[in-house]
């Protein structure tokens, strides 16, 4: 796992995950944030890990990006503002 971080323009940062598993099969990458979508067996996962996280980095006005290969690995990016959205800034979040 590499992580990498970064100045994204003028008013944000990027944290970036990089991994070399097995990657996401295409199909199933517009789904990864939906809520109990998982990949695993039956048993193992909740499906609900990156709908959550999905909906945080969204709350602070943020984003998340993800392209994967499968066979070569994932990179996870999630960009968030330097400054919060005025909501979140009065405590509001």
């Amino acid at each position: 796992i590499v992580v990498t971080t970064r100045r994204e323009g003028d008013d944000a940062i990027a944290v970036e995950v990089a991994d070399n598993g097995k990657g996401i099969p295409a199909d199933a990458l517009p789904r990864i944030f939906d809520p109990f979508f998982t990949t695993k067996e039956i048993g193992k996962g909740t499906g609900l890990g990156l709908s959550i996280a999905y909906k945080i980095v969204s709350a602070h006005g943020g984003r998340i990006d993800v392209k994967s290969q499968v066979g070569k690995g994932t990179v996870f990016t999630v960009v968030l503002p330097i400054k919060p959205p005025a909501g979140l800034a009065a405590g509001e979040g």
